[in-house]
């Protein structure tokens, strides 16, 4: 009764979506964006300035206390470094949180939620997913939230200083050998609790949710289904357009304001502009409330780049203090404070008056420190150099930001320079597909919700239509990154209440189906 009338609003939100994006585009811890710039702004982009998923807030915002609505046990797990080869390598201890609380038991074949952990501490992306835990005692479910290799305190070699040393040491940090962890843990964790037979449901937002969605496909054996939220599987080896997600951006700035959007449009220049004068980088200090001098103006803007494109993922309908305290519709207030600046401002003072939503709307913040996500060995460029290899570029006539064009031999320089490491550009679509992708999930998929909000950037990359009765897409049109996963409040609107009626009665479906084929099977 829910599930369906839904679905058939969401197709039709998706198809209107994707001709807009067909007319400009030909269709569809973060990426890293290319270093080939083409206009005089162009010299603002950096390798550092990539647009990049929610993973590096796990460390900046772990949760203080542990909210009592989500209880769970934090254990450890011996892991193999190495599950694809036989050499004498060294273990690390992987851990999860889980929660048994709600668990009716393997005499009852209660299922199993699991969530794939991301880039980064698995407590952030457990005290930001709700969702699960809420849903939890509905099913009967056990709860586990592992977190991936290489982030939080699942660190190789025993610390996070020898783990990221060097190329050798960081080479195990790889999406295939995060699976495997996972199945790994799935497997004893089922034979811990004697319940080989209980059914397990993946869950997964932005990287985790590309996890889920390819662990589904690799394991089908380990998991009956996955929820899929902001999944960018699509993001890959030109498979969408390498400007989509800085077109998706720019138009949810341009839908609040065509003023904003041209503002933040010509600011690039004027930044560029003022740097080259006499004493131009300290006035640009002064008037960004610098702490420390700028000593470049491609500083400064990757600091504008990182808020306008987090403020589009996280454009949520309600306040959030998901990474940084913010507003209900948060561009819209972005917005409003630079097309309300008193008249006789320049450029650059709307713009520190509209960033300052971002950075600073508690205006506790006295100065601001452009240098809150070091050059160095990071886990997710690591990643992003080696096998994430998402194309980006932005255009001169649908986007926002400086324009530049994709180009692979920069890209590959600058992974080079930073990791001494070559990227393998083709790599995820041969592991996990991607092209053809219909075709290929409608014959050999199963039990996938990919759930999109078209407000989010990533939406661009990720699937937004149906592919089979049992692949579903679920686009909502004012969603946000993984809205559906968060906890549910008293301020989510009607369709975000929908949304996730569907996905549970989708998840009930599998499950279902699940125990019916159990029992067929053994009543034979």
């Amino acid at each position: 009764m829910i599930v369906l009338p839904l679905i058939l609003r969401i197709k039709e939100m998706t198809e209107i979506r994707i001709r807009f994006l067909l007319l400009p585009l030909l269709f569809f811890y973060s990426s890293l964006p290319p270093l080939k710039l083409t206009t005089e702004a162009a010299e603002l982009r950096s390798f550092k300035s990539n647009p990049r998923f929610l993973g590096k807030f796990a460390e900046l915002n772990k949760p203080q206390k542990r909210d009592q609505a989500f209880r769970y046990e934090t254990r450890y797990f011996t892991q193999s470094l190495d599950h694809f080869s036989f050499s004498d390598l060294p273990t690390f201890q992987q851990r999860y949180l889980i929660s048994t609380d709600h668990w009716l038991g393997s005499d009852r074949m209660a299922p199993i939620f699991f969530y794939c952990g991301n880039e980064g501490d698995i407590e952030w992306f457990a005290s930001n997913t709700g969702f699960v835990w809420e849903i939890a005692p509905r099913f009967g479910a056990m709860v586990v939230f592992p977190e991936h290799r290489y982030y939080g305190k699942s660190m190789p070699y025993g610390s996070r200083e020898k783990a990221y040393k060097d190329p050798a040491s960081l080479s195990y940090l790889t999406a295939e050998q995060a699976l495997a962890d996972f199945a790994v843990l799935l497997n004893h964790l089922k034979r811990n609790f004697s319940a080989q037979a209980c059914p397990v449901v993946l869950f997964g937002g932005s990287y985790g949710g590309m996890l889920a969605a390819w662990m589904r496909l690799k394991y089908p054996h380990i998991a009956i289904g996955a929820l899929a939220s902001s999944a960018p599987i699509l993001q890959f080896e030109n498979i969408v357009p390498p400007d989509t997600f800085y077109n998706i951006v720019s138009n949810d700035f341009k839908r609040e304001s065509i003023g904003c959007f041209n503002t933040i449009k010509e600011s690039w220049n004027e930044l560029t502009a003022e740097g080259q004068k006499d004493d131009g980088l300290l006035r640009l200090t002064s008037t960004f409330r610098l702490c420390r001098k700028l000593k470049r103006v491609e500083d400064l803007s990757n600091w504008l780049d990182s808020a306008y494109s987090y403020l589009a993922m996280v454009n949520y309908p309600y306040p959030s203090s998901f990474m940084m305290p913010l507003p209900g519709h948060p561009i819209k207030e972005v917005c409003r404070k630079i097309d309300s600046y008193p008249d006789g401002s320049s450029v650059l003072e709307r713009i520190f008056a509209g960033v300052s939503i971002y950075y600073n709307y508690t205006g506790t913040v006295d100065c601001f420190n452009l240098e809150d996500d070091p050059h160095g060995m990071d886990g997710w460029n690591w990643q992003a150099c080696t096998e994430m290899i998402m194309p980006m570029s932005s255009d001169q006539h649908t986007s926002m930001f400086p324009t530049y064009d994709y180009s692979y031999s920069s890209y590959q320089a600058e992974c080079w320079e930073d990791f001494h490491v070559k990227p393998r550009p083709r790599w995820i679509t041969t592991e996990f597909g991607g092209h053809d992708l219909r075709a290929v999930l409608k014959t050999f998929g199963s039990n996938i919700i990919f759930s999109n909000g078209l407000l989010d950037p990533w939406s661009g990359g990720s699937v937004l239509q149906n592919v089979s009765e049992t692949i579903v897409a679920l686009v909502t049109e004012e969603g946000a990154h993984h809205i559906d996963l968060r906890a549910s409040t008293d301020e989510d609107p009607d369709w975000l209440v929908e949304q996730r009626a569907s996905e549970i009665k989708l998840i009930e479906g599998w499950v279902n189906n699940y125990y019916q084929e159990r029992t067929a099977t053994f009543s034979i």
